[in-house]
């Protein structure tokens, strides 16, 4: 038997086929988004606008199937009959506006080349002013909002984005319906489903990031909606009531959908979730284990027992019952930028004699001793999400000189990243969240032996790497393989599919002094740039930079 995968990026659509008795992968499939710049609508004019159009979720998943069905069938025990199951997860928060039937507004003439009518991409930060109202109007009178989502709310979330786009765009907002994550919307079209209260929500997304939660009843009150903004009046009655985790069914694969991927009509697809939570589930996470997902961004995943008492955390992106595993509390942490950070040094600063600007960096980079710099960097190149949770802080570094290679800049900008990941390690760790080991997953765990060593010295700890492709995807299969009741748990499917490297970055104790050093610093930065309650002078930073990069030469 089998089941499939997918996965809805930034960029592109991914796939896998698994073959669920031999717990291997027979298939998989990339597509690329066909609009705007690499897949994602830009402003010129806003550099804090991210958008995407939803047509591409259509036409690519149609190429998607198709494309994985024809390589599966190379394989000779493979049919598509004997597909029990579809899981899907997506980037998230990225809701999209939809009528009554379903169907986005820029489907419509009206609305054809309208931003604001597509579906409003997890890294848009247009909604910053938006986010910070929305804190302060929970901390005064609903703080019980807050203590699930880390204390403060997100411009990368839902209502920061609806009450956006309520003020910029008052005829989209009034001409929806409803404002539908992706995650829940794309299920809802593959299973045919037209009517917006029909569609089964995401606990995932509703849970991380509408400040869903059962303990109050479900979504936030309409006093406090109303309270945000009068545009929000009734606003609670076009969303939804209820929310589930991805082992329950979302629907079953309609007719329409059936002709256009040649799979049979009937095919139970799961509840929808957002990519780093599926990434979790295909890399093995269990109690004890951090699971990072490094790509574009980076997302650091942990679950919990729903039956043990469970603090909350400060600045993290949420505790949410089901949200990762069924029975567990889940943990989201994570970095608004590392991989995007990378490639816009490279491309930026591109070597005129290198057609691989990343791969020659990383190289020169390689061989540059830890403290040998003499810089230090906060990586905030595209805000904070963990534990700051604030997009209005910015990139920096510490340390230039007129000696300094472009090369030395790079490497602390790896460090930067890797200094940024423990600072959410600690964060998870005091309040009582034992990590046991860290398992890395995503495009760079698997390419960069240099990044993953650094963080492994950074962090004094051991880091396993997955040892599947695409494991967002494999979590949506193992999901889809629930749905079809293949499995009868995330433990089960797991223990049969994940899979792990033989190569585990050590951390070299001879780095781990140096980098002890870099963090104090790091933590000086920090929290001098990203509170408003540090008072401790900076003078000594640039000195014992300089002192540590002597030390190392």
């Amino acid at each position: 038997m089998f089941s499939i995968g997918i996965d809805f990026g930034t960029n592109s659509v991914r796939g896998i086929i698994l073959n669920l008795e031999e717990g291997e992968i027979i298939s998989e499939s990339i597509v690329n988004y066909p609009s705007g710049i690499d897949g994602v609508i830009v402003d010129e004019k806003d550099v804090h606008l991210a958008r995407q159009n939803p047509k591409d979720y259509h036409i690519c998943l149609e190429k998607l199937i198709k494309d994985l069905i024809k390589k599966a069938k190379k394989e000779k025990l493979f049919s598509v009959d004997k597909i029990v199951g579809i899981g899907i997860d997506t980037t998230g928060s990225t809701p999209l506006p939809v009528d009554k039937n379903l169907v986005p507004l820029c489907f419509y003439d009206e609305f054809k080349n309208n931003p604001n009518a597509m579906a409003w991409l997890w890294k848009d930060h247009t909604s910053s002013d938006e986010a910070e109202e929305i804190t302060d109007i929970a901390k005064k009178i609903r703080p019980q909002y807050l203590s699930k989502i880390g204390g403060v709310y997100s411009s990368e979330w839902f209502f920061s984005k609806l009450l956006h786009l309520s003020r910029v765009d008052k005829k989209v907002f009034n001409s929806m319906e409803t404002f539908i994550e992706i995650c829940d919307y794309i299920p809802a079209f593959l299973s045919g489903i037209k009517n917006p209260k029909q569609v089964k929500r995401s606990i995932c997304a509703a849970g991380h990031k509408a400040m869903y939660n059962e303990i109050w009843g479900g979504l936030p009150d309409n006093e406090f909606l109303e309270k945000i903004s009068p545009s929000f009046k009734g606003i609670r009655e076009k969303l939804y009531e209820k929310a589930y985790p991805s082992d329950q069914i979302a629907g079953y694969l309609c007719k329409e959908w059936s002709q256009k991927t040649e799979l049979p009509e009937g095919i139970p697809i799961s509840v929808g979730a957002f990519d780093a939570h599926m990434g979790a589930v295909g890399a093995g996470i269990k109690e004890g284990t951090l699971v990072k997902i490094i790509g574009t961004s980076s997302c650091d995943m942990m679950i919990y027992p729903k039956n043990k008492y469970l603090k909350d955390i400060p600045g993290i992106c949420g505790i949410v019952p089901d949200s990762i595993v069924p029975g567990f509390y889940g943990i989201e942490a994570g970095q608004s930028a590392v991989g995007d950070i990378f490639y816009w040094f490279a491309k930026k600063f591109i070597p005129r004699f290198s057609s691989d600007p990343y791969k020659y960096f990383t190289k020169k980079s390689e061989k540059i001793k830890p403290g040998q710099t003499g810089l230090i960097c906060l990586d905030w190149h595209n805000g904070n999400r963990t534990i700051l949770v604030d997009q209005k802080l910015t990139g920096l570094i510490i340390g230039l000189t007129l000696n300094t290679k472009p090369e030395e800049i790079f490497r602390c900008l790896i460090e930067g990243t890797g200094f940024g990941g423990r600072i959410i390690i600690e964060r998870v760790e005091d309040y009582q969240v034992k990590i046991n080991e860290i398992i890395a997953t995503g495009g760079i765990a698997e390419k960069n032996p240099l990044i993953m060593q650094i963080y492994a010295d950074i962090m004094n700890r051991e880091i396993k790497i997955s040892d599947l492709p695409q494991t967002c995807a494999v979590g949506a299969g193992i999901f889809g393989a629930i749905a079809g009741k293949y499995f009868n748990s995330v433990e089960q499917a797991q223990e049969k599919i994940c899979k792990f490297s033989k190569k585990i970055y050590k951390p070299k104790s001879e780095n781990v002094k140096i980098y002890e050093k870099l963090y104090h610093l790091y933590k000086q930065l920090h929290d001098a740039f990203g509170t408003n309650d540090y008072n401790a002078s900076l003078y000594n930073v640039m000195k014992e930079l300089l002192k540590i990069k002597k030390e190392c030469q």
